[in-house]
């Protein structure tokens, strides 16, 4: 089986060939093609990878390349994770919006907003791609912001694009734990969209034990998002956050936090990563060791400035822990190439899932995936605080698909104006003109003819 890598040479491509390193059941991928357009890029991850496989003899077989349509030919999973303008585009997008006093995060908010005007297009044209060379393949999307890019996928490839992220798995396999559960064997009631999700309950041997969890102090604190968000806010909900809904919640101390940072995340990743790179380029440099290096010090940083602002202290051994959407990228395709029937939490098309959307909203819910894709359970009507963010939100995406269809700058700045983190119409129209001189790739948006 080939699977194609697409951003092939990113930082964290290696986690998904451990992933597939550790498969050994029969219908494996045996092939694995890397597409980039830094070769050099590919070549130190390809470094990375072979020192991955050493000492196994079948290790799945890997090829780099930089032309996009060999790499996609042929393919049976297309797994895209690319960044339309790298991590210096990401600290653009963090700079530009914090200058305005709004959120610049690569998928909330403006520097979401941004990011998707610049990925959509792209993204687009890969689903295109896909459609006329390898119509069977599936695609497995990563890339951010991840229910926006899976939704515009969607429009041309159907059912057969699917989106993924690691975050509402780990929130669901922290909460198991700590309520004495193998999180394999519980039930997540998780609902929303990509980082805007909550988990509303979780059942171990028919029974919804979460609330246990909130009943208790103790509990409530010793775990990532109970130090986040806190425990008296989280009885108030009823439910359990994902992170990222933290830049709502608390979105002043947030955009306070990034504003005082020595530096935000993209500026922190983009050095980071520079100098990860640079240190490749010399023949000497032992790959592995120099790549897990750089993991451990870039998973240790990960929402620094939101625990910052919460005051939740340093991040815990367990939540470092490996498992998470490289996990999930293997689960889905093993259940889809043999059949082995599995639930999942993915971003994948409403359907009838959540009654305030329409069917062809892509949102993320637990689903059953066999053979022919990932169908979304039936699930609780989202309580009213959730439908105000979750409507909102994919209105918002909605606009940002829209504006890059028509290249129409007053539909950019409509998506901006009506983020709920976006406070004001003036705001939106000077975060369009800047992202605009930011990036070359906005270049097609352009104003109305009179």
């Amino acid at each position: 089986m080939k699977l194609t890598i697409l951003g092939g040479g990113g930082f964290r491509v290696p986690l998904v060939y451990g992933a597939l390193l550790g498969d050994r059941a029969e219908g494996r991928v045996t092939h694995v093609t890397l597409h980039d357009l830094d070769a050099g890029r590919l070549t130190a991850v390809a470094r990375v990878l072979a020192e991955q496989a050493a000492d196994r003899r079948d290790a799945p077989q890997v090829t780099v390349t930089t032309d996009l349509d060999e790499a996609i030919r042929g393919a049976d999973f297309v797994f895209s994770a690319i960044r339309v303008g790298g991590l210096e585009g990401r600290a653009a997008d963090e700079r530009v919006a914090l200058a305005e006093g709004v959120l610049g995060q690569e998928t909330v908010g403006a520097g979401g907003i941004a990011y998707g005007l610049r990925t959509v297009p792209v993204a687009v044209d890969i689903a295109r791609r896909v459609a006329r060379l390898a119509p069977d393949a599936w695609v497995i999307n990563f890339t951010n912001p991840a229910g926006l890019v899976t939704e515009a996928m969607s429009r041309h490839l159907g059912d057969r694009v699917i989106g993924i992220c690691d975050s509402p798995v780990g929130l669901g396999r922290r909460i198991a734990r700590l309520l004495g559960a193998d999180p394999d064997e519980a039930w997540i009631d998780y609902a929303g969209l990509n980082h805007l999700g909550w988990v509303r309950g979780l059942h171990i041997a028919g029974r919804d034990e979460l609330p246990r969890l909130l009943a208790d102090p103790g509990l409530l604190g010793s775990f990532e998002e109970g130090r986040l968000f806190g425990a008296e806010w989280l009885r108030t909900l009823g439910a359990v956050p994902n992170e990222y809904l933290h830049y709502y919640y608390f979105n002043r101390e947030a955009v306070r936090a990034h504003q005082q940072a020595a530096q935000t995340r993209g500026a922190f990743l983009r050095d980071q990563q520079a100098r990860f790179y640079a240190e490749m380029a010399h023949p000497a440099t032992p790959a592995l060791a120099a790549w897990n290096r750089t993991r451990a010090e870039r998973e240790a940083t990960y929402m620094a400035e939101n625990r910052a602002a919460a005051g939740a202290g340093e991040r815990e051994a367990s939540d470092l822990e490996s498992g998470g959407y490289e996990q999930v990228a293997l689960a889905l395709m093993r259940a889809i190439a043999k059949d082995e029937r599995t639930t999942l939490i993915l971003n994948v098309r409403n359907r009838t899932t959540l009654s305030v959307l329409d069917t062809d909203a892509v949102i993320e819910v637990p689903c059953l995936v066999d053979a022919n894709g990932a169908h979304p359970v039936s699930v609780a009507p989202l309580p009213y605080h959730a439908v105000g963010l979750v409507t909102a939100v994919k209105a918002v995406e909605r606009e940002v698909m829209a504006a890059a269809e028509s290249g129409s700058r007053a539909t950019a700045v409509k998506a901006f104006a009506l983020h709920p983190l976006v406070d004001s119409v003036s705001v939106a129209r000077r975060l369009v003109d800047a992202y605009t001189n930011e990036h070359p790739g906005l270049g097609y948006l352009r104003p109305a003819r009179p």
